[in-house]
């Protein structure tokens, strides 16, 4: 069950024997304890990509031919899951999505660099600072890398087709870290069977900070509702099933992408 943040504090401090309250602001404690609950929910989504936090998103367009390859992402991605780019060609109708593949940076340069600049389809890009990037104007996008986490760099674009590429025509989907709100009412943005282990996390640091000593038994719920998260992300999701082609042997199954993997 989803409950706010003023229930939790109020859970927590029931449990510290500690004064009643009606509003995480009423006393000093209160104040501390919803600080401790805020830490104990960013170190739990932090440990892991959790599914209800992957969506699609939109990214930006640069918005000048001078970074024609140029897409800028929004700042609370945690971590890009695919990339597609619609790669019709001029006056086609029909959609043609592709997945643009990912480059460490070095191995992004190491591609681009091997291009003559001389060419008429090659354009040098100022990345920044000064740092020059050879681009193809004459093919759809293939690779993609970041220098900053901040903004996407494809290696090319058709300049039949746009001018810079266009954020309409990116399909993306990634993990998001959810924002906090301080406030009596806000609910954390946290499955409803996740919320046992934040309350056990959030009290167990609670005792400890506040009243220097430690929650046996919080600590101990917390253990094995963290236990029993990671296997059910594991067993609710089953792994994402990737295709195999070609001949398998007797019991081999097929790969599970390993955000779902206990160990993780």
């Amino acid at each position: 069950m989803k409950i706010t943040l003023l229930e939790i504090v109020q859970e927590i401090m029931s449990d510290m024997d500690t004064d009643e309250v009606n509003s995480i602001f009423d006393t000093v404690e209160s104040e501390q304890i919803a600080s401790i609950v805020k830490r104990s929910y960013v170190n739990l989504i932090s440990t892991r990509n959790w599914p209800h936090l992957s969506k699609l998103i939109q990214l930006f367009g640069s918005g000048t031919t001078a970074k024609p390859t140029h897409l800028s992402m929004p700042t609370n991605i945690k971590q890009l899951e695919f990339l597609n780019y619609n790669i019709s060609k001029k006056d086609e109708t029909k959609r043609a999505y592709v997945e643009i593949t990912y480059l460490e940076p070095v191995e992004f340069l190491f591609k681009t660099n091997n291009r003559n600049s001389d060419n008429e389809n090659i354009e040098i890009v100022d990345n920044g600072g000064g740092v020059e990037l050879l681009i193809d104007n004459s093919a759809h996008p293939r690779y993609w890398t970041s220098f900053n986490d901040q903004e996407i760099v494809f290696d090319s674009f058709d300049n039949t087709v746009d001018t810079t590429l266009q954020a309409s025509k990116v399909q993306a989907k990634a993990y998001m870290t959810p924002t906090w709100t301080m406030e009596d009412d806000y609910v954390p943005d946290f499955p409803a069977e996740a919320f046992s282990n934040l309350v056990e996390e959030a009290k167990s640091t609670a005792f400890l900070v506040l009243k220097q000593m430690p929650n046996g038994k919080a600590e101990a719920n917390a253990q094995r509702q963290a236990r029993w998260l990671s296997r059910k992300s594991w067993s609710a999701k089953g792994g994402i099933q990737f295709a195999k082609f070609g001949r398998r042997g007797k019991g081999s199954n097929s790969q599970k992408d390993p955000t779902f993997r206990q160990d993780n």
